[in-house]
């Protein structure tokens, strides 16, 4: 029988979402207690990999089961022995053709900035920049990440994909007292992308950019012309649609 879950995470005891050898990551440790209730060996396929610190909300992810159970008994299994930092949402059934990767129509991810007194409660959650940005300025450049286009500026080096073209279906900036909240939703980002945009607007921020820079920086398709990066933990992966 396949499954899909939706988790979510805090990622700031993991080393990311995919596995990795002699490393604490999220699929690990779902995968473990699948594989425990299955009494074999079970792989996760999610909606997509995150990176060492950054959270989710909504992760999604399919598997198979030898044998059916109820949805409701199997998400209380899982969180009966799930660490507190992974919690399963819900837990459904679907189709044998389901795939939580490739039918993904659109990811949700947010960056909060907190330009306030440092606040430890949200360390986790939040990047502490902790000082005045231009909100603005950033309002005005975000709008220029829209669209479809080659962000092989804004990708990581070790990206070695040879089409780095993206649809980024809509860019929202939201300013709550002294928190910045950047919101970008599309089918699919690039390794590091969404915090290499962010780390890019943070400077525009600050007055070192121009706010009409982004389209010739995305022109460019240079790594080297946007080595600004954001940090990891203000980023959350918030949904992903089917």
């Amino acid at each position: 029988m396949r499954y899909l879950i939706d988790f979510s995470y805090c990622g700031q005891l993991f080393n990311g979402y995919q596995k990795q050898k002699n490393l604490r990551t999220v699929q690990e440790e779902i995968e473990k207690v699948l594989t425990s209730i299955n009494n074999s060996p079970v792989t996760i396929y999610s909606a997509g990999r995150t990176d060492a610190l950054v959270n989710a909300l909504h992760q999604k992810a399919h598997f198979d089961l030898k044998n059916e159970i109820e949805c409701y008994k199997l998400k209380g299994a899982l969180n009966s022995y799930l660490p507190e930092d992974i919690h399963i949402n819900e837990v459904s059934l679907v189709g044998n053709d389901f795939h939580a990767r490739y039918m993904v129509k659109e990811k949700t991810y947010e960056y909060k900035i907190n330009m306030g007194e440092y606040n430890p409660i949200l360390r986790t959650q939040v990047y502490q920049y902790c000082r005045p940005l231009d909100v603005s300025l950033m309002k005005k450049a975000i709008k220029d990440f829209k669209g479809n286009h080659d962000f092989t500026t804004f990708s990581s080096a070790e990206d070695k994909r040879d089409n780095k073209v993206r649809m980024i279906n809509d860019v929202m900036l939201i300013r709550e007292k002294d928190l910045i909240i950047l919101r970008f939703k599309s089918k699919g980002f690039l390794k590091y992308q969404v915090r290499s945009m962010v780390g890019t607007l943070i400077k525009i921020g600050e007055g070192k950019l121009r706010p009409d820079i982004i389209p010739s920086l995305i022109d460019k398709k240079d790594r080297k012309s946007a080595p600004f990066m954001a940090p990891s933990n203000g980023l959350t992966l918030i949904n992903i649609e089917y």
